[in-house]
């Protein structure tokens, strides 16, 4: 049964249009709780199975959590609301507090206007394929509400933020502290406003919070890793040693340091695998994907680590991982993966990580990239109809043939359609910008010209 409704990380679209509506997101709460936490199976021991909903500032939020609280409740589940949390928050919450599962209502780095819904099983990971199949499968039969007297009920998590604050602190070595720094800290107007500014100011940094002051609208909007201008700005404005910018939901990263200079997942990945290597003595591999520069893969071979690429998408780095029985992964886009430290990726989290490979390293993070000269990438998202067959299309494989032949053995050309939204992103790398520009840009001409 092939997914009809979960992409590449939960479902996500526009509000009001299908599936983000309150009538589906309301079905969605009783077939995850009938899958997930075994409603059918709710009074074994007289214990009544509990999901935590996290959300991030969308004003959406309060509409579609009140649906998936009436879903789960129809389907005799409890459910607990730890209001405004960073997607690793609840995975991490979830876990430590023994529940059956864990929701996020977040569209992570989409405008306010779009929203989403993700899952985490009781062990704090993101669900396998065959388990959104299975909720998928639940969504097509009749929603049967329980009698009366084994409705779920639901109950707020007031101590939410405080908790995932600690364990976000006890990730970070207890023999370093921040003290004598001062971090921008750029939250996006999103879920972690509240509990990362805390983290760095409680382990001793002078903090500066930008992207703090969430109206429900401007989440993501001129501030976050997905727009790190205004981070730029403040670090240089503040005089600030390093800016960290987390996403809407806070699950991704990116670095700015003093000069402005702006250091992606990529470089992040080499910078964690290098300071591993300086304080394990191995690191046996670590996965990218299929978008990861092609430097930093020369440069982490070069230390003696083995590299796979994973198909884009945090799901499939995390799923290489396992299986190789690694711990480290990233993406460009700036999720990083670290599972000895977490069960998912964290912003915060990877950003502890970061300041402590620099702690140890006493250089700035310029110098802790010396071996590492990033090919120039270009990457273009173009819109196209959601029906769009690109794939078939003649012309633009045609396009994309003529840059790889003219591109062989000084770059490559890697063409996919985003798992989260309507667009077919365009990345070509080469040893020269110049080449590398010339070639998206043709392609994404004809992509244009053949979608629209």
């Amino acid at each position: 049964m092939s997914r009809r409704y979960f992409g590449t990380d939960g479902i996500r679209g526009k509000v009001g249009e299908a599936p983000i509506t309150p009538d589906f997101v309301l079905r969605l709460g009783y077939a995850a709780g009938k899958v997930l936490a075994g409603a059918d199976r709710a009074y074994v021991d007289g214990a009544r199975p509990t999901v935590l909903i996290g959300k991030d500032t969308r004003v959406s939020g309060y509409m579609l959590e009140a649906a998936l609280e009436s879903g789960f409740s129809a389907a005799g589940v409890d459910v607990m609301l730890a209001g405004p949390m960073p997607t690793p928050g609840v995975a991490y919450l979830t876990r430590a507090l023994r529940l059956a599962a864990g929701v996020v209502i977040s569209a992570s780095h989409n405008p306010y206007y779009d929203n989403g819904i993700k899952f985490f099983s009781a062990d704090g990971n993101k669900l396998p394929d065959e388990v959104e199949t299975a909720i998928e499968r639940q969504l097509e039969q009749e929603m049967i509400c329980s009698p009366s007297e084994q409705l779920g009920k639901a109950s707020r998590l007031d101590d939410a933020a405080g908790r995932y604050i600690e364990f976000c602190k006890s990730t970070f070595p207890v023999n370093f502290d921040l003290r004598g720094l001062k971090l921008v800290i750029d939250c996006a107007h999103g879920a972690a406003y509240d509990v990362a500014p805390k983290v760095f100011h409680e382990l001793g940094a002078d903090v500066i919070p930008i992207g703090v002051q969430p109206n429900g609208f401007n989440i993501n909007d001129g501030f976050g890793a997905t727009a790190p201008d205004a981070l730029v700005r403040a670090v240089r404005a503040n005089h600030a040693d390093l800016g960290i910018a987390l996403d809407g939901d806070a699950d991704r990263l990116q670095v700015v340091d003093a000069s402005g200079r702006l250091f992606n997942g990529d470089e992040l990945l080499y910078i964690l695998t290098r300071d591993r290597i300086l304080t394990d003595g191995r690191v046996d591999g670590v996965v990218g994907t299929l978008m990861t520069n092609l430097a930093v893969e020369v440069a982490i071979r070069a230390l003696g680590v083995e590299f796979v690429r994973a198909s884009v998408g945090d799901r499939y780095v995390l799923e290489q991982l396992r299986e190789r029985g690694w711990q480290l992964g990233a993406e460009g886009s700036g999720h990083i993966l670290s599972l000895d430290r977490h069960t998912t990726g964290d912003g915060i989290v990877s950003a502890l990580l970061v300041l402590a490979a620099v702690k140890r390293a006493g250089v700035r993070l310029e110098h802790m990239l010396d071996e590492v000269k990033l090919f120039p990438q270009k990457l273009i998202n173009v819109r196209m109809r959601p029906d769009a067959d690109w794939r078939g299309n003649a012309a633009i494989q045609t396009a994309i043939r003529q840059a790889e032949t003219a591109l062989t053995g000084t770059g490559r050309v890697l063409i996919r359609a985003s798992g989260t939204e309507p667009v077919l992103r365009v990345m070509v790398e080469a040893s020269r910008q110049a080449d590398a520009v010339l070639h998206a840009e043709a392609i994404a001409a004809v992509v244009r010209a053949s979608t629209a």
